[in-house]
């Protein structure tokens, strides 16, 4: 059991750590630099080469049964979740096999439609600590589901 960490961009770092710890899992931060070393002994920092989805890449070619993958990036979801892996985005919500398809068209209509109206103004909500409180749980849940099934 292991507990990736797609770093770059994510808000719930220190929330994933403490979680891990407490379960004694191996997590792995993977980013393209830029993050401070943590002294915690089951963490773990993986810096890639910089280039397009490389930490993406790094995660996918890892995640198995039995991992949790932490990750805002809908296409690195549905590779881990087609490998078999718990996922879930920063605010705790779980991608599955049942929504991961799902999002992912999404995305990819709403890509369409901001290429099509440059002028398209998007924006997503401020991040809470009701949202971190979520991905605590969530996290807690898929590390409990994981170590229950291995």
């Amino acid at each position: 059991m292991a507990l990736y960490i797609d770093a770059d961009a994510c808000p719930v770092k220190a929330e994933a750590e403490a979680v891990a710890t407490r379960y004694k899992t191996q997590m792995f931060l993977v980013s393209n630099g830029g993050l401070r070393p943590s002294p915690n002994p089951l963490v773990e920092m993986i810096y890639v080469p910089d280039g397009p989805d490389v930490a993406d890449m790094w995660i996918a070619d890892r995640a198995a049964p039995g991992d949790v993958v932490v990750t805002g990036d809908i296409p690195l979801a549905a590779k881990c979740v087609e490998a078999g892996a718990e996922v879930l985005r920063h605010n705790g919500e779980r991608f599955t096999q049942a929504n991961v398809r799902e999002q992912l068209a999404m995305r990819d209509l709403m890509a369409d439609l901001r290429a099509a109206d440059p002028f398209r103004q998007g924006g997503g909500k401020a991040f809470s600590k009701a949202d971190r409180a979520r991905f605590r749980q969530a996290l807690d849940t898929a590390l409990r589901r994981c170590a229950s099934a291995g």
